[in-house]
């Protein structure tokens, strides 16, 4: 049986052997069917060896370690179309562009073959089966699950390879609005920093700026609104309503950025906050909203065919609209209420 062979540089040193390999296959397929227990199966099992002996899953790694692991076959998946509803903004015979719900996540994981916005498009879109890998057909880009907006999907081989190339050179421009705690000091500014998978939970990323593997990340901001968050005529705290332009596509990329600058979004129940303010303010919906407060309103890409201009933009979910309709109408009412007051 044939052997992968990975060498173990400077940047994975004193990793444990099952992270490290749960790690690689992340990073080189994003979801690539193992889970950190199936490796640590493998490991067990002795389908994985470190520098040709048997060893625990939780053997550290040194500088020059030789990690083998026997070629496992990718596990078979069958996905199934389902008449999941989609919000088409746009569709031709080569892209389809879509307004994505809260709630869906975008493509199958390992424990995930169904409900997903993939299942959705091989119902509306029959030919997409292949195009781009088996679990991501025509998938050129991602939004978090609990992420709402605009998204573009390839609806054939030459779109999928002009689509994506565009997204890795950075000539699509992509604006987010968001909700978010506190009030930014600052009407616009630019966040710079480096993002990178943590080193202890998978399913974060962070900034910090010697953490291996850290990618350049760049978020651009422009403050749209404040509100306020009132209780018994007073000002209790802020909340910043604001325009995000992502200059790169890192995963979580705004989440993490707004919390490196102590003003997470809304909802975000990773990067935000960990506890409510005061009894007022879940009353008002705020702490209780039930996902993160971000939408991709708008995208701009050039036709995989003909090469024009697109433009597209996708009207606010019903929930952060309505959350936002009620933030305004409260600032209202206690701006009349001090008004009446003052007179």
């Amino acid at each position: 049986m044939s052997l992968q062979q990975l060498v173990i540089d400077s940047q994975s040193v004193g990793m444990r052997l099952d992270l490290f390999l749960a790690r690689r296959f992340l990073d080189a397929a994003g979801s690539s069917g193992f889970s950190r227990s199936g490796i640590q199966r493998l490991i067990t099992g002795g389908q994985v060896t470190l520098n040709g002996q048997r060893v625990k899953s939780s053997a550290r790694l040194k500088i020059d370690d030789l990690v083998q692991m026997e070629s496992i076959p990718p596990r078979e998946i069958s996905l199934k179309p389902e008449p999941i509803p989609l919000k088409i903004l746009y569709e031709d015979d080569d892209c389809v562009v879509i307004n994505k719900a809260a709630g869906i996540v975008v493509h199958p994981a390992a424990g995930r073959i169904s409900g997903t916005l993939v299942n959705a498009l091989l119902h509306h879109c029959p030919n997409l089966e292949g195009i781009g890998g088996e679990r991501r057909p025509g998938i050129v880009h991602r939004l978090d699950k609990d992420t709402s907006g605009v998204m573009i999907v390839a609806k054939n081989a030459m779109a999928f390879q002009r689509l994506a190339t565009q997204f890795k050179e950075r000539s699509v421009s992509k604006e987010y609005l968001a909700l978010v705690w506190g009030k930014l000091e600052r009407e616009t500014g630019i966040v710079n920093r480096p993002i990178g998978r943590h080193r202890s939970d998978r399913k974060r990323m962070s900034s910090v700026r010697f953490l291996a593997k850290a990618r350049p990340a760049i978020t651009e901001w422009v403050v749209e609104k404040y509100f306020t968050i009132n209780e018994e005529r007073r000002i209790r705290g802020w909340l910043t309503w604001i325009r995000l332009k992502p200059r790169t596509g890192r995963t979580h990329q705004i989440r993490v950025h707004l919390a490196d600058l102590k003003h997470p979004l809304v909802g975000d129940k990773i990067y935000g906050r960990k506890r409510p303010l005061t009894a007022k303010i879940n009353q008002r919906g705020v702490e209780i909203f039930p996902r993160q407060a971000l939408h991709a309103e708008k995208l701009e890409i050039n036709h995989p065919r003909s090469g024009q201009r697109m433009s597209f933009v996708a009207p606010l979910a019903d929930d952060l609209r309505d959350l936002l309709n009620d933030l305004q109408t409260r600032d209202r009412r206690v701006e009349n209420s001090f008004q009446v007051q003052r007179g």
